[in-house]
């Protein structure tokens, strides 16, 4: 992967952390961003990463959507049916369904602005950290335009009821809001969110990689399915990973009262 222009990434001990780098402008995500997010995410599956950690630079998490990039677009014609808008918008819903299908763990921590674009990125993540600095809001209906990509992830994280609402209201949610509802999983102090990551992140080490992945897959299908279409697969699933060298491993572990190597590894 070739250096990104607008994240910072480093691997640590196997764990992809990956920091939005426009501070100047609130780590407004750009197509160029949206890109990088994408291929930062592939390199992370590729390279057998545990997890994926995302932040923001110098205090805010992403104040949503560069419009930089959109009214390039307006001044674009549509072309044999083709909307360069349209185009803009349906790459931002690939980063979203992207990082809502890993099998990785994915970790966001949040601070300052979680607008727009950046609140579906919380939305579609795991485990979601956040600073007391937190402030949550969906803009888009205020500026005349549509929070599109982020409406089905709104929708699954927040309910549709309260989805409904700060879509219409462009409301805000502030940390401890946040909680309540469900959208965040903790709140630290700033200073205290290091540590909060790294408790996390030793957490999801005693999980095995492959289980995790077969997880979550089973259970975006229970999003959608009725649980007596999903008796067989999941049984399946189930005998997979039972007779997988991690399905050995684990009970070898257990028997044996030790951690599994995966929870020992990086």
């Amino acid at each position: 992967m070739s250096a990104p222009r607008t994240l910072l990434i480093e691997r640590r001990a196997r764990v992809l952390h990956v920091t939005l780098n426009r501070p100047e402008l609130r780590n407004a995500m750009s197509l160029e961003m949206v890109d990088e997010l994408i291929n930062a995410l592939a390199d992370a599956e590729q390279a057998g990463d545990r997890a994926i950690v995302l932040r923001g630079a110098e205090g805010h998490f992403c104040s949503g959507g560069d419009i930089k990039d959109m009214g390039a677009a307006q001044g674009q014609p549509v072309s044999d049916g083709v909307d360069p808008i349209a185009n803009v918008n349906a790459r931002f819903g690939e980063l979203c369904v992207a990082y809502a299908s890993t099998g990785l763990p994915v970790v966001a921590v949040v601070e300052g602005a979680v607008m727009g674009g950046g609140f579906g990125l919380a939305c579609v993540a795991d485990v979601v950290l956040a600073s007391e600095t937190a402030l949550f809001r969906l803009p888009e209906t205020g500026l005349g335009i549509v929070p599109a990509q982020v409406a089905p992830f709104l929708v699954e994280r927040l309910g549709y009821s309260e989805a409904r609402r700060l879509a219409v209201t462009g409301g805000k949610l502030d940390a401890s809001k946040a909680l309540g509802v469900g959208l965040v999983h903790a709140v630290h102090a700033t200073s205290d969110l290091d540590a909060a990551l790294d408790a996390e992140l030793a957490q999801i080490r005693k999980g095995a990689p492959n289980a995790i992945a077969a997880t979550k897959a089973l259970m975006r299908r229970a999003r959608l399915e009725a649980p007596a279409s999903l008796v067989q697969d999941a049984a399946a699933a189930f005998a997979r990973a039972a007779r997988s060298d991690e399905g050995a491993e684990g009970m070898t572990a257990f028997l044996e009262k030790r951690p599994a190597r995966w929870a020992q590894e990086g």
